[in-house]
């Protein structure tokens, strides 16, 4: 099994004296990612509940899928 690499500093690429991009271990760039997106799932959790609730019955949504197969 991999051993997490929490210890290993990024290291900063330079491109004409100035910061171009940063090495980082993957599994700190797979954390990352999944925080990127359970910040934007809460976002989108937060729009979703500033809607009002619309509830429909469950034949007129069966009816308007059957009609969009």
């Amino acid at each position: 099994m991999a051993r997490r690499s929490e210890s290993v500093e990024p290291e900063i690429i330079v491109k004409r004296g100035k910061p171009a991009a940063v090495i980082i271990p993957l599994d700190q760039y797979q954390d990352m990612l999944e925080r990127l997106e359970d910040a934007d799932d809460l976002k989108a959790l937060e729009r979703m509940r500033k809607k009002t609730l619309r509830f429909r019955k469950l034949d007129d949504i069966l009816k308007e899928v059957r009609r969009s197969v």
